[in-house]
């Protein structure tokens, strides 16, 4: 259902360079780019995520209640994919962990803010 998610950005460079590594770190790549619009995936007919800065001109911000998860394939990727994120400028919000029968997460803002988090199932 899904094609893909777009997060708002004030700094392309620095946005990039976060999104360049962190998600090198499960295997995705740039797929789209423009100079002001960059999506990473693992291929134009999968989902995928990008930054962009806003169309009409006015600062990015962030939404409230608004959250892109992204799917792991085991605990131990949510770990390893948590702390990269944090390593490359991400803040925590909830280091990964339990949270309720069959759902294990890691929450991360990235450093213009946007909410994240990384999860597996079962």
């Amino acid at each position: 259902m899904i094609g893909y998610v777009t997060l708002g950005t004030n700094d392309m460079e620095r946005a990039c360079a976060f999104y360049d590594e962190l998600m090198a770190s499960v295997g995705y790549g740039r797929i789209l780019e423009d100079e002001s619009f960059v999506a990473w995936g693992e291929s134009m007919e999968e989902p995928g995520l990008s930054v962009t800065k806003p169309f009409d001109g006015n600062p990015a911000t962030v939404g409230n209640g608004v959250m892109i998860a992204l799917r792991m394939s085991s605990k131990d990727a949510v770990d390893a994919f948590y702390a990269k994120a944090i390593a490359l400028g991400g803040s925590d919000e909830g280091a990964p962990g339990q949270r309720g029968e069959g759902f294990y997460a890691g929450y991360f803002r990235d450093p213009d803010g946007n909410k994240l988090n990384a999860f597996a199932v079962g």
